[in-house]
């Protein structure tokens, strides 16, 4: 994207013209509730925290307000279980694996196939920004990750080995729990749901693999040839994020900025692995991902449990880290305190920025004002109001520049990890004044976030561990 004609502010003049001095971070900490986030953003330093409340929920900022429904209509009278691998015999499916050339044709698949091998093979040739041999070598190290299994390792001992009951304990404490022990593994935010009638509903029917996802009464989760047996007492979905680098996502498309996805990915399969033997040890089942976007619909899930509000982009974005996140599901039966979705004015402030949607190369997102309940093809799910996106043309990009894309994650106003009191301030004013979600836009754009950056200049940047920032969750 050229930033040619855009005229760039530095945070004085945009604060100049506001008309606002020093003073103004005052003014925004006195009007947040006390001991709330945004006064922390101000001055941040590391040091450990206690959780917020009895079930280890942190305390986040004042203008994430808690609700019963989530910030998009459900219809779940509607809705059905989805699969994730494509079905020739339903005619549905999403766009990964097999479901992309159903949609578009072999003679089309092959022919994108073998442009991006080209792409990529000029790129370390040639040298090209994001897609040398170094920037390829680092998206290749993200391929090599932990076995994944729906029933996990399984090496664990159990309490019965060590000859002692199992954990028991409140609701809020087995929250706590996991909590402390999903973000000891790297997890960003969690949440917890019930299943019931209508949530099991975004538990895939098939997984990628073709293995059919069956409820059943045993006690005992099993898998067979052509079925993974999910036992009614996992009623419990523990959703999580892993965060994805800012700075390395705003080198997309490109095999650089591809590989923070990978990285993400990777760390889940770590996370889930340790979490299932730290609930096998604990006396309870962990049930996971067979491998990647397995299992269920992360981010409807991810909703539920309040971690973000879906948005233009169809994705799910965080109040924290924006659509900075990769979002996963285990299933357990151990019961814990369950929670309620969030309004942080994200989706309403989607409605009016349309900036991911003018940013999207092919045109893959919606630019209607409002969500709809009409999809745009066989790869998205109905029964919900959403910015749906077309699928094949995202896909298809993808493969014309042979490496995935991160252009809408990275232009996100939302998508600014920064302690700087200013986004937390505008972050506030989109949830709390939609008004102005036009004038914050247009100040987004004026101060150059969301352009893509060098990607020799990655090379050179002292980057934290993973190129994230996790210290304002702890």
């Amino acid at each position: 994207m050229s930033d040619q004609g855009k005229t760039k502010l530095t945070r004085r003049d945009f604060l100049r013209a506001m008309g606002l001095g020093v003073g103004a971070a005052a003014i925004t900490v006195a009007a947040s509730p006390l001991g709330s986030e945004t006064a922390l953003a101000v001055n941040p330093s590391f040091e450990a925290r206690h959780f917020a409340d009895a079930a280890g929920r942190p305390q986040r900022p004042w203008w994430v307000k808690t609700v019963d429904q989530p910030t998009i209509e459900i219809d779940w009278a509607k809705m059905k279980r989805f699969n994730e691998g494509y079905k020739e015999e339903l005619g549905t499916g999403t766009v990964r694996g097999k479901g992309f050339e159903a949609y578009v044709g072999t003679a089309r698949t092959e022919e994108l196939n073998a442009k991006s091998a080209a792409v990529i093979k000029d790129g370390i040739l040639n040298n090209v920004p994001g897609y040398t041999l170094k920037d390829q070598a680092m998206n290749s190290s993200q391929s090599t990750r932990v076995a994944m299994s729906f029933l996990g390792p399984q090496k664990a001992k159990t309490p019965e080995e060590y000859g002692a009951p199992k954990w028991s304990g409140t609701p809020d404490e087995a929250s706590r729990i996991l909590r402390a022990a999903l973000r000891h593994n790297g997890a960003a935010t969690v949440g917890f749901v019930e299943l019931d009638e209508n949530t099991r509903k975004l538990i895939y029917s098939f997984d990628p693999d073709g293995k059919e996802l069956v409820f059943t009464d045993d006690v005992v989760a099993s898998e067979t040839e052509t079925q993974r047996l999910i036992p009614n007492i996992a009623k419990y979905a523990i959703v999580y994020t892993v965060q994805m680098s800012e700075e390395t996502m705003r080198r997309s498309p490109t095999p650089l900025g591809q590989q923070t996805t990978g990285l993400a990915y990777k760390r889940h399969t770590v996370i889930q692995a340790s979490i299932q033997e730290f609930l096998r040890t604990m006396g309870y089942m962990g049930l996971g991902a067979s491998n990647i976007n397995a299992l269920a619909i992360a981010p409807a899930f991810g909703v539920l449990a309040g971690l973000g509000e879906m948005s233009r982009l169809n994705r799910m974005i965080t109040p924290e880290f924006g659509p900075m996140v990769r979002c996963f599901v285990m299933l357990t039966d151990m019961p814990v305190a369950t929670d309620k979705p969030i309004d942080a004015g994200i989706m309403e402030f989607c409605k009016r920025c349309k900036k991911c949607a003018e940013a999207c190369a092919t045109g893959a997102l919606s630019f209607e004002d409002d969500p709809t309940w009409e999809t745009r093809g066989p790869w998205n799910n109905p029964g919900h109001k959403a910015y749906f996106e077309d699928s094949t043309k995202c896909m298809t990009y993808w493969k014309e520049v042979g490496t995935n894309c991160g252009i809408c994650f990275s232009v996100c106003p939302f998508a600014k990890k920064d302690k700087a009191w200013i986004h937390e301030w505008v972050k506030a004013g989109a949830s709390t004044a939609p008004f102005v979600d036009g004038f914050f836009r247009s100040m987004d754009d004026a101060l150059g976030y969301g352009a893509q950056k060098d990607c020799e200049e990655w090379w050179t940047l002292d980057l934290p561990e993973y190129g994230t920032d996790s210290s304002g969750m702890i």
